[in-house]
């Protein structure tokens, strides 16, 4: 079995036991890996709706998982950008999420198994099939996010959730930010349970610069893009227009879409993240005067144009002793830093 590999392409295994050999002959050579096609690996391999659990492999896309699981009326319930490009694999790596993240939480919330290729061509399983398995360390939420430089996520199973009877979206054009933070309070401080809640001044893919004080700088000609809080219920017909009743009464009453959320990510400069306290959201954003998404709820800020407004590094000490735990020979790609 051929090692199919450089430094330029990677490897582009079709199955998986390719990978492992692959894999295991180059840490016998000490040769480093730069990256990995799972393209190959593309099987829903179990749906079992009564127990609302799917297992998969790396190579499927999002919408395609989707897709196959919305056929028994369920879903996994992350909506991370560009789903239709996105495997699950990189989904895993990246521990990526969209604006439903606030009512859902994130992949690492749905995930009850993994099958992942170490450096040295093992192969591991850690959890199971079934929702409730607890035996051993939960390694599935070490290799979530570690963007493949622990090991190579070959197979996950997830949990699932019904498909939602119906779901709509509301918004509120804000004056300020801080008109959007006192909104953004008294939305957090009633009895709503939105399954979305972002605030964004995207206004397309390419939106000029605004201001950092949201007013327009003198002499120039650029009006900036509305400020606008959103949110999302999702469930029966009837609570989710309960909901929008209490919503319209706070403000919230224009309808809405989620269609910022794709033109923002569609855009050609770099994408910059900020991770920051929710309660802290509105004094980082000021900081900002690039186009943003901000998940509002969880206080994680995108924008572009700029450095970050908060350090999102992770903590260095700690991945470096993974690393050398689990790649001691810098095989897979390196850690995130």
């Amino acid at each position: 079995m051929p090692l199919d590999t450089t430094s330029e392409t990677g490897l582009r295994p079709r199955t998986v036991d390719e990978l492992t050999y692959s894999l295991a002959r180059a840490a016998a050579n000490r040769q480093p890996i730069g990256s990995f096609d799972l393209a190959a690996l593309i099987r829903l391999i179990e749906h079992k709706p009564e127990d609302m659990t799917a297992t998969a492999e790396a190579g499927l896309t999002v919408a395609e998982l989707q897709k196959l699981l919305a056929i028994r009326g369920q879903w996994l319930p992350i909506d991370p950008p560009c789903p239709e490009s996105l495997t699950l694999g990189a989904l895993l790596a990246t521990n990526a999420s969209g604006p439903r993240r606030f009512g859902y939480g994130t992949i690492r919330d749905y995930v009850i198994g993994l099958k992942v290729v170490l450096a040295d061509g093992r192969l591991i399983s850690c959890g199971g099939k079934v929702v409730k398995n607890v035996a051993g360390y939960d390694l599935a939420k070490l290799f979530i996010g570690s963007r493949g430089s622990l090991g190579v996520i070959v197979e996950a199973t997830f949990k699932l959730r019904p498909l939602p009877e119906t779901e709509r979206f509301v918004q509120a054009r804000c004056e300020s930010l801080d008109h959007a933070g006192r909104l953004l309070e008294a939305v957090l401080d009633s009895d709503l349970t939105p399954v979305v809640l972002d605030l964004h001044q995207s206004g397309g893919s390419e939106s000029p610069t605004r201001p950092v004080s949201g007013k327009k700088a003198a002499g120039s000609e650029t009006q900036p893009y509305p400020i606008i809080l959103v949110t999302g219920f999702a469930g029966t017909r009837q609570d989710v227009d309960w909901q929008l009743e209490r919503a319209a009464s706070l403000g919230l009453n224009q309808p809405a879409t989620h269609d910022y959320e794709g033109e923002f990510w569609a855009g050609k400069a770099t994408v910059q993240k900020a991770s920051v306290l929710p309660s802290r959201l509105i004094e980082a954003l000021h900081r900002i005067s690039t186009p943003f998404v901000a998940r509002a709820g969880n206080g994680i800020v995108y924008h572009r144009g700029a450095p970050p407004a908060v350090s999102d590094e992770p903590p260095a000490k700690l991945y470096r002793g993974l690393k050398q735990t689990w790649d001691p020979q810098n095989i897979l790609p390196p850690i995130p830093l």
